[in-house]
């Protein structure tokens, strides 16, 4: 690049640190989680009457994911806030 460029760095999300900003991240996790909680139950009760052969539920709940693991055996992330 010359020394006359109008190129300008874009900063990256994870730049911005300040507290307004972090408590509108923190709360649109936790929307974005209540979403994804609610469109699983409602696809549970859709499925609630489905059974296989032997008697058992087809769909059954097994566990939550806790916060800041997203995939099996992943490193913890760091929680917000």
């Amino acid at each position: 690049m010359n020394e006359h460029s109008n190129v300008v760095p874009l900063r990256q999300p994870d730049e911005i640190d300040d507290p307004l900003t972090n408590v509108l991240r923190s709360g649109a996790r936790q929307l974005l989680a209540q979403a994804v909680e609610m469109e699983a139950e409602a696809f549970l009760a859709a499925m609630n009457g489905l059974k296989l052969p032997d008697g058992r539920d087809r769909l059954v709940r097994t566990a939550m994911v806790q916060c800041g693991r997203s995939r099996r055996g992943s490193a913890p992330s760091k929680s917000p806030g």
